[in-house]
């Protein structure tokens, strides 16, 4: 039986960091600040920035969230993260995706100075991470929760471990690849087109699914003892629980690969609380770097 390794738990603990952390900065008359951006009225998105904005404010920064309406104009949204970049007392600047389809969302995404890209999608950014200069990158928020998961379950030198990473996104993919490179691991990037793809899993020691399709990963796709990290989240119907219900599943079959695996991580419970456990650890080394203080490494 696996090792379930508890995102939660994982998370709660990068949080009482980020909050201690901002209780220091405080006393010496610095506070975090993190405007969150959203345009329009996307239900899952409006979830998704009050969960962030809530989570700021419990960990003691400067929270600011600006809703426009579904049909701002571009060049509206571009003048506002230039205010935001402009802001000495904002250090992170989020903008909720996806962006109505008259806004270009690359050009607003690289609009936002890199030093408060807290969401590392900036091309400087993923230019740093993917050169190895990771100390002065943002790395994105999902990949970098996702390495400190596997930190936890193997150790942060991961010499001579082959991981394979299922999934080629800007978002969760590429980088995922760059910090287990940077780490010593031996990386495959492999997608829903990759030849022989059950074979090539079960080569990994490190397994992450990131590929967006429900329990795509079959238990005899595991090597025996890997870690597994799954970082989908699907929905899928769910008869059982009554009409019309339906489940959260991740890119794993996880009954079948929890039996496998030496380490997995569940969903939901596993990278989810770690996304935005992440988000608050950049806006905390946003703030640190810009004071000239060394961050806390999580």
């Amino acid at each position: 039986m696996a090792q379930l390794i508890d995102g939660k738990q994982i998370a709660e603990t990068v949080l009482a960091t980020v909050t201690q952390t901002t209780g220091e900065l405080s006393a010496r008359g610095i506070t975090p600040g993190l405007a969150v951006v959203i345009v329009g009225e996307d239900p899952a998105s409006q979830v998704y920035v009050a969960s962030k904005s809530r989570k700021a404010k419990e960990c003691g920064f400067h929270s600011v969230q600006h809703t426009l309406p579904a049909d701002t104009d571009q060049a509206t949204l571009v003048a506002l993260i230039e205010t935001l970049n402009a802001d000495p007392a904002i250090h992170g600047i989020l903008v909720q995706l996806p962006l109505p389809d008259h806004i270009d969302s690359g050009v607003i995404i690289q609009t936002i100075s890199p030093e408060k890209d807290v969401d590392g999608f900036t091309f400087v950014n993923v230019g740093r991470l993917g050169t190895g200069e990771i100390d002065s990158a943002f790395v994105p928020c999902t990949p970098s929760g996702a390495m400190i998961m596997i930190e936890r379950a193997r150790g942060r030198d991961l010499s001579g471990l082959n991981a394979v990473v299922v999934g080629r996104s800007n978002i969760v993919g590429k980088p995922m690849a760059n910090l287990l490179l940077a780490a010593n691991c031996t990386v495959t990037i492999a997608h829903s087109r990759t030849a022989n793809l059950p074979e090539l899993c079960r080569s990994a020691d490190i397994l992450v699914a990131a590929v967006g399709r429900p329990e795509m990963i079959k238990g005899d796709w595991v090597k025996p003892g890997a870690t597994v990290i799954d970082v989908g989240i699907n929905r899928i119907p769910a008869p059982e629980k009554g009409e019309g219900k339906t489940r959260l599943v991740g890119d794993v079959a996880y009954d079948e690969a929890e039996k496998v695996a030496g380490a997995i991580t569940p969903v939901p419970g596993g990278v989810g609380p770690m996304t935005i456990a992440l988000l608050m650890a950049n806006t905390l080394v946003a703030a640190c770097r810009t004071a000239g203080i060394t961050p806390p490494r999580f």
